[in-house]
């Protein structure tokens, strides 16, 4: 159960880390065949460290789904009552869920199409339709995240919840006293 937690609350971000540790490991190695070698630049990190950034964007929408990171202007919602706000939260939530799923659907097309075709990366000569499979698991598991965060939100829609504006004090105060607590550890 533990080990099920741990994968729900940090499955995308491992991954987006690697994937960031990669992209930086590949390129520091281009420039030190670039600058320090007596041979020529490697042909394929540029491309590898491309791909690596496409997938990083589609796995960073189903972590910004489960932490509530999309993108979006609360102004209005803010200025609801408790309940409607809520309910609110539950139709973004599902509205989401079904645009990842459609097009979790038209990535299928997609890949099936690339697969068939045979394309290839030039540099890497990987089979693309390999590269383009990130789509299906980003789109299918937004889909996952948005039906998951529908779910939490109406298992938690008797609890008060915080305003845009009062989170973010809310926030501001918890760094002011982490701020004073570590002052007064190095003192």
């Amino acid at each position: 159960m533990k080990a099920l937690k741990w994968l729900d609350e940090h499955f995308e971000e491992f991954f987006l880390v690697v994937i960031l540790v990669l992209i930086s490991c590949v390129e520091l190695v281009q420039v030190i065949f670039r600058n320090l070698s007596f041979v020529d630049a490697l042909t394929w990190p540029e491309e590898f460290c491309r791909f690596c950034w496409i997938w990083s964007v589609f796995l960073s929408l189903p972590y910004t789904i489960r932490k509530g990171s999309m993108l979006r202007v609360n102004v209005l919602v803010d200025m609801l009552p408790q309940a409607i706000r809520k309910s609110v939260n539950i139709v973004i939530d599902l509205i989401n869920a079904a645009v990842m799923a459609i097009l979790f659907v038209n990535a299928i097309q997609v890949v099936g199409g690339i697969k068939v075709s045979g394309e290839a990366s030039p540099a890497m000569t990987w089979p693309m339709w390999i590269i383009y499979s990130i789509m299906l698991v980003g789109f299918g598991l937004g889909a996952v995240r948005g039906v998951q965060m529908a779910v939490i939100h109406v298992m938690h829609f008797k609890e008060k919840e915080l305003t845009t504006l009062e989170q973010t004090m809310a926030d501001a105060a918890e760094e002011a006293e982490a701020g004073k607590r570590a002052e007064g550890g190095e003192a």
